[in-house]
């Protein structure tokens, strides 16, 4: 925010920033903020001028819809009728108010919820059932006629069909282009030494406003219709559904236009509320971005009694869900090396909130997607976070480059030990260290994925406490994690007190090890009883995760005997094949890989699956997906529960899937097992089928 607090000095800057971005946004499709941070900017606005009502003048930028300004290459062309903007609600709160004044104004009313589709408007005439013209929105009066590209458009029915087909019709929509669409666009363009497009908006407006309707024709654009505008029905007669904004969907559709399969109509704000948390859940399961939903009186009557402002209808209002994009600099590129040796590069951003949290950093995978991606140190990025999905960087803002930005070069030692980076194998999209016995950020990454929840789950095992362990030379690697003593600790100033103190009539004196320094050596010895899987999981052996140890330790039994069995053997449990049986006999060849086992085992880690002989095999066979939240398991505990019974506990849903356990908020995957007609079990239905088996009818 500017530094300004003179109202009147204040509301000038807002009113010319927030024009220069709408002048990017609708004339360039090329902007330079990202949504969430041209929105704040109208809400600052917005506020200022309810605050001093003086200063809202006719032209404001809260008063009318941003627009292309000045020559645009496209004939311009009037709406029969004016197609306007929406007010936002950017909280529940916000909902809910809108909500209250309906109740208020007109009483309780039927409200239509509906994704709210990131893309561009359209507004496409027919006549007589014929269509003559396709105009972007622009500033609501005037549009651009964009016909030649709109008729390159599949979704778009050059003929309307059904009856009831108007003498004249305006269908208004929203142009997008889907997002698997968008990932293949930028891949090309980046092959062609070409910057890549931001986002799938963007690419969508940009795709839509093309000169030429023949490249417009090589982006499969597709689009959503959601309204009607100017209508003359003439010697067909009206058709009744029209006269609900639920109805208008289905004279849609009859016409052979596509909607939303995602629309409802619902009574009360607690359905609504409802409505926007399910969608918020399933949005990234769609084959488009969507930013929120859109919510309409469903009665066409009532929508005329409520009428509109200067530049949004009071019937409706766009929910917008929290920003899972934003715009900050990428200040840096490093890398990070991990513990099976895999060397990954991360930017290092000006730090920014989204999706509730601040981020500084984020993973660039691999040295092919930084160059994939075209971004440069220096860039405007824009970053993405969706809910607890690690923070992504989506791609750079090409418009905002000043020229300063600078090529990154992938090292070509490792940046923990100096060692010459490798393929593990020719074509391998990925650099590692091959010096997996002595490089220091390797070590330090395995001995404190150990302490993970996927692992063993050692309470102070994190990454800061292993590299103090390997710091003081405590540990060399993970072989003498198990044998660590009071001792040892003492020679670890992370784990020793700096000072006499005296606690519970206690006296310890500096250098004594502290109470975390004692809790470590606790959980360490409680490590040493989990069950057998997770001490396979914790070996690190390349391509064994969670899924792959259990599978060992149902077929084995014990560690001496998968360190025994030959690739074959390894390779024919279900679960395992012959990748993963490779990494295991490769992993057992390494004589430094065997002392850790030997040393652990001396320890008195597990080496031995302790099966409960009171857990019958009920799930034998069964795929079963969990979802949702659910009250007597957690994540890891409802696998276990389906694995220990014979049970395949699967995170995806399809057609071999034979039931999904759905909890709370249980998301798409409960939609998905409806539509291919997957059974769906209560909490209290899983827990019946553990103890029983699936029963016979």
């Amino acid at each position: 925010m500017s530094e300004t607090t003179d109202p009147r000095a204040r509301h000038q800057e807002l009113v010319q920033e927030i024009e220069e971005h709408r002048a990017r946004y609708y004339g360039d499709d090329a902007p330079t903020i990202s949504d969430a941070a041209y929105d704040a900017l109208e809400r600052e606005l917005h506020d200022l001028e309810d605050a001093h009502p003086e200063l809202a003048e006719p032209d404001s930028p809260t008063q009318t819809v941003g627009a292309a300004r000045g020559e645009t290459g496209f004939a311009s062309v009037q709406h029969r009728e004016r197609m306007m903007s929406l007010d936002n609600a950017f909280s529940i709160e916000d909902v809910e108010a809108w909500f209250a004044r309906l109740e208020r104004e007109v009483g309780t009313q039927e409200v239509v919820c509906e994704p709210k589709i990131d893309g561009l408007s359209i507004s496409l005439t027919y006549e007589n059932g014929q269509l003559v013209r396709g105009v972007t929105r622009g500033d609501g009066t005037t549009g651009e006629d964009v016909t030649a590209n709109v008729r390159t458009m599949s979704d778009i029915p050059e003929t309307l069909s059904g009856d009831h087909i108007p003498d004249i019709v305006e269908i208004r929509g929203e142009v997008y282009l889907p997002l698997a669409a968008f990932e293949e666009l930028n891949a090309r363009l980046l092959e062609q030494g070409k910057p890549p497009y931001a986002n799938p908006r963007n690419t969508a407006a940009g795709s839509l406003r093309q000169k030429d309707p023949e490249v417009t024709a090589t982006r499969p654009l597709a689009v959503t219709t959601y309204a009607l505008g100017a209508l003359e029905w003439g010697q067909a007669g009206a058709d009744a559904r029209a006269e609900t904004q639920a109805g208008i969907y289905s004279v849609l559709a009859g016409w052979g236009l596509p909607v939303s399969e995602h629309t409802r109509t619902l009574s009360g704000v607690e359905a609504i509320e409802r409505f926007l948390a399910e969608l918020e859940d399933k949005r990234h399961s769609m084959v488009h971005e969507i930013d929120g939903a859109v919510l309409k009186v469903n009665s066409r009557v009532v929508q005329g009694q409520l009428g509109s402002t200067s530049r949004a209808p009071r019937w409706a209002v766009a929910y917008k869900f929290p920003p899972e994009e934003v715009h900050t600099k990428l200040e840096d590129i490093r890398v990070d090396v991990g513990r099976t040796g895999r060397v990954t590069p991360y930017g290092v951003m000006t730090p920014v909130t989204v999706a509730g949290s601040t981020v500084t950093y984020a993973t660039l995978h691999n040295r092919h997607e930084v160059k994939r991606k075209g971004v440069k140190i220096g860039d405007t990025v824009v970053l993405r976070k969706a809910g607890d999905v690690i923070p992504e960087i989506v791609g750079p803002v090409v418009a905002a480059r000043t020229g300063d930005e600078q090529d990154w070069e992938m090292p070509q030692g490792c940046p923990s030990c100096g060692t010459e980076l490798v393929e593990q194998k020719e074509g391998d999209k990925d650099l590692r260290c091959p010096n997996s016995q002595n490089c220091p950020a390797q070590i330090i990454d395995r001995i404190a994925f150990i302490g993970s929840r996927g692992a063993l789950d050692v309470e102070v095992l994190g990454e800061k406490a292993a590299a103090a362990l390997v710091d003081a030379g405590v540990l060399s690697n993970e072989a003498g994690l198990f044998s660590l003593t009071e001792a040892d600790l003492a020679r670890v100033p992370l784990f020793t007190l700096e000072s006499d103190s005296k606690k519970d009539g206690i006296e310890r004196k500096a250098g004594d090890v502290s109470t975390n320094g004692l809790r470590l050596l606790e959980n360490l010895e409680s490590a040493k009883r989990q069950p057998l899987w997770r001490v396979i999981v914790s070996l690190s052996m390349r391509h064994v995760g969670p899924t792959a140890s259990r599978a060992l330790a149902t077929a084995f039994g014990s560690l001496p005997s998968i360190r025994e069995a030959t690739e074959a053997q390894l390779a024919d449990v279900d679960g395992v094949g012959p990748t993963i049986a490779a990494s295991v006999t490769r992993w057992f060849d390494v004589a430094w890989h065997q002392d850790i086992v030997d040393q652990w085992a001396a320890a008195g880690v597990r080496m031995e699956d302790e099966r409960d002989s009171t857990v019958g095999r009920t799930l034998e066979g069964l795929t079963i997906v969990a979802t949702g939240s659910l009250e007597q398991f957690t994540r890891d505990s409802v696998k276990e529960a389906i694995i220990s019974r014979g049970g395949k506990a699967s995170g995806s849903v399809s057609k071999k899937t034979d039931y999904v356990v759905a909890g709370a908020n249980a998301g798409s995957k409960a939609d998905k097992a409806e539509q291919l007609g997957v059974p769906i079990l209560s909490e209290v239905q899983f827990v019946e089928l553990l103890e029983r088996g699936p029963q016979q009818d």
